[in-house]
C-alpha cells in the first residue's frame, strides 16, 4: 500500500510517499480501516521533527475517518463496509490502518467524513479537559489560551455551552474575531496586554475558575496568578517550552490551587468512554451546538505543505489529508 513515511528526523522534506509498505491483517480485537480523511496534528510534527521521539521509518498520524475494509477475530462492534473515525493510535498517514476497535466509533450518516476527521483529535482532546480535567460548570470563569486553536476552539464552545464566562487569548485580530464568532465573552490580545490583568479585571480582583494553558512556559505563573483561591490550571501543550519547575508550597501561597498536566490516552481508556466522548462530538456537530472548522484540505501526497503551514501557525482551522 502507499504510506507516508519519515526515514529521517527533520523538516517537512522528510515526509515520503512510499508505495511498498505491507499491509498489516487484524488481530483479534482490531479492524483495518481504508482511510479517507486524515487529521494532521502538531502532534506529528514533533513526531517527525523527533520531538517525541518514535523508532524510524515511520507512518505519522494519530487519526482518521475510512471505511472498515477487514475485522479481526472476536470483533462484533463494528462491520465490513461501515463508516468509522479513531483517534490515539500512529500510522494514519497510510491507505490502510489496523488499529483497536476499542478506539473506534461509527460515524453518523447525517455528519461528513471532513468534519468528523475535524472533530477527532482535537475535539476528544477538549471534551476531557471541559468535563474532566475541570468540569466546567455553569457561571464559573475560564480562561483559554491559545484560543484560536483546534483544542482552543473546541473549549471555548464547551465552556459557552456549560454557561461560563470564557476569556480567551490570540495573538491577531482575525483570530480575535474568529473566537468571538464561536461566544468568547472577553478576548484578549496577549501582544497588546496582559492577561493576568485583564482576568482580575474581568473577575473584580476575585481570579478565574480554571485556566486552560497549551502554551506552557511564557504563560505559566501568570496563569497561576490568574486563578481565584481553589481555582484550577489546567496544563496540556507547551508551544512555548516546558514551564520551570515549582515548589508545590507554591499553590498553597497562591490559594491552595490544583494543577494537573492531563494526556488523551488516559482519558478513552474503554471502548464505551471513547464512544461516549466521541457520540457527544458527533451530535453535537450534527445540531449546530458544536462547530469544527476546516482550514484546509490537502492531497495525501501534499503532506509536506500541509506540515509546513501547521508550523507557520497559519491555520485557522484543522488541517486535512484526502485520499484521491
Amino acid at each position: 500500500m502507499k504510506a507516508i513515511r519519515v526515514h529521517a528526523h527533520g523538516g517537512p522534506e522528510q515526509l515520503r510517499v512510499d508505495d511498498d509498505v505491507p499491509v498489516t491483517e487484524p488481530a483479534d480485537g482490531e479492524i483495518r480501516i481504508r482511510t479517507e480523511v486524515i487529521g494532521v496534528n502538531y502532534v506529528d510534527v514533533y513526531h517527525r521533527q523527533g520531538v517525541f521521539p518514535v523508532p524510524l521509518p515511520f507512518v505519522p498520524g494519530m487519526d482518521a475517518v475510512g471505511t472498515v475494509d477487514a475485522v479481526g477475530p472476536g470483533v462484533t462492534e463494528v462491520a465490513v463496509g461501515d463508516r468509522v473515525a479513531y483517534g490515539e493510535v500512529p500510522g494514519a498517514y497510510a491507505e490502510f490502518v489496523t488499529v483497536p476497535v476499542r478506539l473506534v466509533a461509527a460515524v453518523p450518516d447525517g455528519l461528513d467524513s471532513g468534519r468528523a476527521a475535524a472533530a477527532m483529535l482535537q475535539g476528544l482532546t477538549a471534551h476531557y479537559l471541559a468535563h474532566d480535567s475541570h468540569p466546567i460548570a455553569k457561571g464559573q470563569v475560564v480562561v483559554v489560551h491559545a484560543a484560536a486553536g483546534g483544542v482552543g476552539q473546541f473549549l471555548v464552545q464547551f465552556a459557552k455551552r456549560a454557561g461560563a464566562h470564557v476569556i480567551g487569548t490570540v495573538s491577531t485580530d482575525e483570530k480575535a474575531e474568529l473566537i468571538a464568532g464561536l461566544g468568547a465573552d472577553t478576548v484578549v490580545r496577549y501582544d497588546r496586554e496582559n492577561f493576568r490583568e485583564v482576568v482580575h479585571r474581568v473577575t473584580d480582583g476575585v481570579g478565574a475558575d480554571a485556566v486552560y494553558d497549551s502554551v506552557g512556559k511564557v504563560t505559566f505563573l501568570d496563569s497561576l496568578d490568574s486563578l481565584r483561591p481553589r481555582g484550577t490550571l489546567v496544563v496540556y501543550g507547551r508551544a512555548s517550552g516546558t514551564p520551570d519547575p515549582i515548589d508545590p508550597f507554591l499553590l498553597v501561597q497562591k490559594g491552595s490551587l490544583r494543577l494537573t498536566w492531563p494526556s488523551l490516552t488516559h482519558h478513552v481508556r474503554t471502548r464505551e468512554e471513547f464512544t461516549t466522548r466521541t457520540g457527544d462530538l458527533f451530535s453535537g456537530l450534527i445540531d449546530g451546538s458544536l462547530r469544527a472548522r476546516i482550514d484546509r484540505e490537502y492531497d495525501f501526497a501534499d503532506a509536506p505543505a500541509a506540515h509546513a503551514q501547521l508550523e507557520r501557525r497559519e491555520s485557522l482551522g484543522k488541517i486535512l489529508l484526502r485520499h484521491p
